[in-house]
């Protein structure tokens, strides 16, 4: 029995080989050329018969296919809480200037007054021989806050610019009057309006608004206010030039271009001159109104301004006083 099982079937002579069995021989005989040098793990198809193998192609050292963006990454943004924090940073570094700026000026103004022992005027700017001397004292760098004092640089320079347009307004009169003279009133007037509206233009409406800033006075305000809506209307009946009114304006222009292309054209640039003032007035009556509201000044303060300024005049004090000892003796005599 174990004979059997160790016994090699494939020893006996009359048990073949069965790869050597005739029916297989036979289909590998007639399988295609080149079929049984084909290898499945490889990416060559076989070989034909009667053809020599391709030798594999020499492997690329190549990098990892790498997908490039066809738009630059956008630049890191900062977080809400970031941009807040920078914002809030910045404002009390500003904050912190304006306030050293202010410092610097009230130390200035201090040092001024030390050494010059007050305050003395220097406006206008005289001769130190001329018999009359400076009316007021100005320094914008010294006494206006430093939030304001591109605002007053540029009223005072509109304020220039007005007394430059009253004079070649004069001029122009003067020019118009030779051509024609009868409009020898114009010419008169010129000299009247540039005699007039000079000085009464710094009293009344620039140095309010240069003492407005100064001391933060609601009253002060309110008189700029005033008058300098007026002064705008009056820009705009120059700028529109009436005959017989002293002004160059339109239509003065265009009679005088009538009498003389040269004088005509000399007066229309008055006329323009005019206009700009008339805009740029508008444009700073805004400008100074809008700072207005944001000083806190109001009515009630006005009012008040102002009645304390008048119970502080010595004159006003004086006068109350005479008239309650007047009355007071008034009463006194009827009792008696």
């Amino acid at each position: 029995m174990s004979g059997g099982f160790d016994s090699n079937p494939f020893a006996d002579p009359e048990i073949s080989n069965p790869f050597q069995d005739p029916s297989v021989t036979q289909v590998r005989q007639a399988a295609p050329p080149g079929l049984e040098e084909y290898n499945p793990f490889t990416d060559g198809k076989p070989t034909p018969g009667g053809v020599a193998p391709k030798t594999a192609a020499p492997t690329l050292n190549t990098q990892p296919a790498i997908m490039k963006p066809t738009e630059e990454p956008p630049a890191y943004s900062q977080s809400q809480e970031q941009s807040g924090a920078a914002a809030e940073l910045l404002r009390r570094q500003e904050e912190l200037e304006r306030k050293a700026a202010e410092l610097d000026r009230r130390e200035r103004e201090m040092q001024s007054l030390s050494v010059s022992g007050g305050r003395k005027n220097n406006w206008p700017p005289l001769p130190e021989k001329f018999p009359v001397g400076p009316c007021f004292y100005q320094d914008i760098t010294v006494d206006i806050p430093v939030e304001f004092q591109k605002t007053v640089k540029i009223m005072y320079y509109l304020w220039m610019f007005h007394t430059g347009t009253l004079l070649a307004n004069l001029v122009g009169c003067l020019a118009w009057f030779c051509v024609d003279p009868s409009h020898g009133v114009d010419f008169g007037l010129s000299i009247l309006w540039f005699l007039l509206f000079t000085p009464c233009s710094f009293v009344c409406w620039y140095r309010p608004l240069y003492g407005a800033f100064r001391s933060d006075s609601s009253f002060k305000f309110f008189a700029f206010f005033f008058v300098y809506i007026c002064q705008f209307g009056v820009y705009v009946l120059q700028s529109i030039g009436i005959a017989g009114w002293g002004a160059s304006g339109w239509i003065s222009a265009l009679t005088g271009l009538n009498h003389s292309v040269p004088v005509g054209i000399i007066m229309i640039l008055i006329a323009a001159l005019f206009t700009s003032l008339a805009v740029m007035s508008l444009i700073m009556f805004k400008k100074v109104h809008g700072m207005y509201r944001t000083t806190g000044a109001s009515f009630e303060k006005a009012q008040q301004e102002f009645a304390t300024g008048v119970m502080s005049n010595k004159t006003v004090q004086t006068a109350a006083a005479n008239a309650t000892t007047r009355a007071a003796q008034g009463a006194f005599k009827e009792q008696i």
